[in-house]
């Protein structure tokens, strides 16, 4: 929820700026690339800070893991795969709202 509160925010920030892309003459695929773009690459940059944060406290709760070793390979595959797969549909629903605007009533608004 958190990405998508951001993600759309940025994009209801920057409606004049893609209505004016649209209208200059930028297809539905470029607004959507450059939204998604943005959500993905905060996603990653998430992911990565968080990849070390989590290696780092891992070995202070080594203690407390059953079953499983502090750095499963498994366990951090799966997790950075279905965070990323959420980020990417947090970020799609915003992209395909902004390619939707009719540029011309965005251009109108304020």
């Amino acid at each position: 929820m958190g990405i998508f509160g951001v993600i759309s925010y940025s994009v209801a920030q920057r409606t004049q700026e893609l209505a004016i892309r649209r209208a200059l003459g930028a297809d539905s695929w470029s607004v959507m690339r450059l939204v998604l773009t943005q959500g993905l690459g905060l996603a990653g940059i998430g992911l990565a800070i968080g990849l070390a944060g989590a290696f780092a406290v891992t070995r202070l709760l080594e203690s407390l893991l059953f079953g499983v070793t502090a750095t499963d390979p498994l366990t951090f595959g799966v997790v950075v795969v279905v965070l990323a797969l959420v980020a990417g549909l947090a970020s799609y629903l915003p992209a395909r709202r902004a390619t939707t605007v009719d540029p011309m009533v965005a251009l109108r608004y304020e």
